[in-house]
């Protein structure tokens, strides 16, 4: 034994055998700057486990937690038209949507969705706000009007995940058009008799506000979601004078009438199905009546031998 094999040997292997360690492996929570472990955060559906701050999760992901075994089937949007208004900025709108949607891996920043959450069938919509900031444009209008004609053609309420900073300057006018044309998607369900429900994520603001986050016959928020108009910044400045604590806040707006509950994401589920049932007049969601895979193997193994059985039984009779 001697210095080459006891130093540079180890040094070169360790050298040509390292491994890159991932970088999305931790994150950090905005609000109490805990390091916290990717498996475990995504496990409590990107919600902080140290002080339960809500971070930003994407539809599918909420999809997956919410539906009965993350089985769900999307539901197709029209298409509009990509650049209406050839708006260019800093620029040209169809890079930006290129972007969005290479940032996303979706065609747009709300997905619409149907499955069933606790043996419950319903179609679900959601906005990304890494999309452009969940911003309401033409194709926006267009998922919740095929969440809601798809609601109506099933026969299931219709639940809405808003997050947005309002609508979307590159469309102009037809961004703000797609106020009215929600608001006539959501009579549709009240003539259908079907139930609306709206969960307000953070941030919900601008014309979305305005339109169809604040139109469901159940208004639900996350914890510590702003949701506003105008924000509380601009307010101050046109007022002049300093607003309350949590002004604009879920728990604010929670406590002045403006909303019927403030549940936290990872109880949301539960908290969707017996409202649901309640509004759809069903019994109370039964817990535990599925058959696990064991017992569904088992009962198709003795149907089988019981099968055999009487195969057996009638080749003796006869």
């Amino acid at each position: 034994m001697n210095w080459i094999t006891n130093y540079v040997r180890p040094k070169i292997n360790s050298i040509f055998s390292r491994r890159e360690v991932p970088e999305n492996l931790w994150q950090k929570c905005d609000e109490c700057g805990t390091m916290l472990f990717h498996r475990e955060l995504s496990d409590n559906q990107n919600v902080c486990t140290s002080c339960g701050h809500h971070m930003h999760i994407t539809p599918r992901d909420r999809f997956t937690a919410l539906f009965d075994g993350g089985v769900f089937t999307e539901v197709a949007v029209p298409e509009p038209l990509s650049d209406p208004l050839k708006f260019k900025d800093q620029k040209k709108y169809p890079d930006r949507i290129k972007a969005a949607q290479k940032k996303t891996g979706e065609k747009d920043a709300m997905l619409v969705a149907a499955g069933e959450i606790g043996r419950t069938p319903i179609v679900a919509a959601a906005q990304d706000f890494s999309y452009m900031g969940g911003s309401m444009g033409m194709y926006v209008g267009n998922a919740i009007i095929a969440a809601a004609e798809e609601a109506v053609k099933l026969g299931r309420p219709l639940v809405l995940f808003s997050a947005a900073g309002g609508a979307r300057m590159q469309e102009g006018i037809l961004s703000l058009m797609q106020m009215p044309r929600t608001t006539v998607a959501v009579q549709m369900l009240k003539e259908a008799g079907l139930p609306y429900i709206v969960v307000l994520t953070h941030p919900t603001t601008g014309g979305v506000t305005a339109s169809y986050a604040m139109l469901g016959d159940v208004q639900i928020s996350e914890p510590n979601a702003l949701i506003c108009f105008a924000g509380p910044r601009v307010i101050e400045q046109t007022i002049r004078e300093k607003l309350p604590e949590g002004f604009q806040r879920a728990e604010y707006l929670l406590d002045h009438g403006m909303l019927d509950r403030v549940i936290p994401r990872t109880e949301m589920r539960e908290e969707l199905i017996t409202i649901i049932r309640m509004l759809m007049k069903l019994p109370p969601q039964v817990v535990g009546d599925l058959p696990s895979p064991q017992d569904a193997e088992a009962d198709s193994a003795e149907a089988a031998n019981t099968s055999a059985d009487a195969a057996a039984s009638e080749e003796a009779a006869q």
